[in-house]
């Protein structure tokens, strides 16, 4: 990520935290994009950062550009990724972190963030219940509040998905960018980083069309776009298996909304159980397992092409946001066959195999 580092805010290498974010291969998906009806489909492999999605962009130069600033302690509200990513990159700068998460998050992010050394909190809430707590402690404390969009540097880091798109094309832009949507700051990272290599002469004006992708459960940008909104309103009782894009309110809601009009594009609600889909024929189609936000930019691209308003020859790039590992299994898995150790019949363990 570092290799652009004219284009990122820390003015001293010595502050730079680096742990092996960025430079994420893009990979073409011939049998995923068969499947959806374009062929012409790569996916941006984000879940091969270090702490398992893209979320480690925006921290590493959130935590570098605040270091160099003189912050000593940070904390943050997240549904997960963003709470793993800030407490491995304040591990490696030297930096105290708090962050505060739904009660309900997958054991997996509570347990990175305390093997990383984070105090966490749990709350009785959502993502935006948190992020009222954490502003609260700090308050009293002092620590730099990292939330989504409240400091100017987490969309720094995540903008080198839009750099690091255009060089991997040679120096061009897809037809269609797809990006599962909470809070945001990839999808404005990403129209930022656009501008600027325009402006450096390094692409020309033609951009992607941007699509937001949420789920029915909690869609408040794709709301506020089809009514056509500037700004989004909270979404009650907001519930989705996507953690990541379980968010009720976007801060940036107003910058996503205008690079989802500016580029001609769009804003998708995928159904739940077209997510659970979409995320097991990510797998089945070889792109290992990818995160149920993920699923939901599958789904999207399925329903686009469907409504006809992505072409068969579009150029399609599905942003993967991270490993599916770090979540609950998706629903209606199959329970596999058990056997004795010492089964001897061939043709019951062919047929059980074979089911």
């Amino acid at each position: 990520m570092w290799r652009w580092s004219e284009l990122l805010p820390v003015r001293d290498p010595r502050h730079r935290v680096h742990l092996g974010e960025g430079a994420t291969p893009l990979l073409p998906a011939p049998r995923l994009g068969r499947w959806l009806g374009v062929p012409r489909l790569r996916v941006k492999a984000e879940g091969l950062n270090p702490t398992g999605s893209f979320k480690a962009r925006g921290m590493a130069a959130a935590v570098s550009r605040a270091v160099e600033l003189g912050v000593e302690a940070f904390i943050a509200p997240s549904a997960g990724n963003a709470a793993g990513a800030l407490a491995a990159y304040g591990a490696a700068a030297g930096v105290a972190v708090t962050v505060v998460m739904p009660a309900d998050v997958p054991a997996v992010h509570l347990v990175e963030c305390q093997v990383n050394g984070a105090a966490v909190l749990l709350v009785e809430g959502l993502i935006d219940d948190c992020g009222a707590i954490a502003r609260r402690i700090a308050h009293a404390t002092g620590a730099f509040d990292v939330s989504t969009l409240r400091e100017p540097y987490r969309v720094e880091g995540k903008k080198t998905m839009g750099l690091e798109l255009a060089e991997d094309l040679g120096w061009r832009l897809p037809d269609v960018v797809v990006y599962p949507t909470g809070g945001g700051t990839g999808l404005v990272g990403m129209w930022k980083a656009f501008d600027e290599l325009e402006r450096l002469g390094l692409i020309d004006g033609r951009r992607p069309r941007m699509v937001s992708v949420q789920t029915t459960g909690c869609a408040p940008i794709v709301r506020a776009f089809l009514d056509g909104q500037r700004f989004a309103a909270p979404w009650a009782r907001a519930a989705t298996r996507a953690a990541g894009i379980r968010v009720p309110g976007a801060v940036g809601d107003f910058l996503i909304l205008d690079a989802l009009r500016a580029s001609d594009g769009t804003a998708v609600a995928v159904e739940e159980a077209d997510m659970d889909a979409g995320q097991r024929a990510a797998g089945k189609y070889g792109l290992g397992y990818v995160s149920p936000e993920t699923g939901a930019a599958v789904a999207a691209v399925a329903q686009l092409v469907h409504d006809g308003e992505v072409e068969q020859d579009d150029e399609v790039v599905i942003f993967d946001t991270g490993v599916g590992h770090k979540y609950p299994p998706p629903p209606g898995l199959p329970v596999p066959p058990t056997v004795a150790a010492d089964e001897t019949d061939v043709d019951r363990l062919v047929a059980l195999t074979s089911a």
